[in-house]
């Protein structure tokens, strides 16, 4: 009897579910994803102008006044989260209204506008940062145009 036959249905098992399991899974899930879902599968990035300039699942650094700033890193678990509570996002607006000359109320209005509820209508109300901030940019461009590419 050879040494090694105890162990080679287990090894070539071993072997066979690492090349499905960890290779061929992930690259027929990865192909199927790009085909059916393109825009989630490339990050959901942001484009404009004809550039990527970011995406909607990870927190941008803003550091301009005049725009929504995501929150600091030790607010959410992994520090890049695109999203922002709805207390923070209008304790922003002094800020902007300062830096940008537009009045509190229609920005405390953006911002109510662009909120989204975690769980449909329960749940509590969130802001995504990157969202708020093309708004901006894109229906108050005398004011934005300078300061974005």
């Amino acid at each position: 009897m050879d040494a090694l036959e105890p162990i080679k249905t287990p090894l070539l098992l071993a072997i066979v579910t690492l090349l499905v399991c960890g290779l061929a899974y992930p690259i027929l899930v990865t192909i199927i994803a790009g085909v059916a879902f393109p825009f989630q599968a490339n990050g959901e990035q942001v484009v404009m102008n004809g550039t990527v300039v970011g995406s909607y699942l990870v927190a941008q650094e803003f550091n301009s006044s005049i725009f929504l700033h995501p929150e600091p890193d030790n607010f959410s678990a992994s520090g890049v989260d695109p999203t922002v509570t709805l207390a923070y996002a209008y304790s922003q607006v002094p800020r902007i209204s300062n830096a940008t000359g537009l009045p509190q109320s229609l920005l405390d209005g953006v911002i109510s506008n662009q909120s989204e509820y975690t769980l449909f209508f329960f749940g509590s109300r969130y802001v995504n940062v990157v969202d708020t901030n093309l708004y901006l940019i894109k229906n108050y461009p005398s004011i934005y145009s300078k300061h974005v590419n």
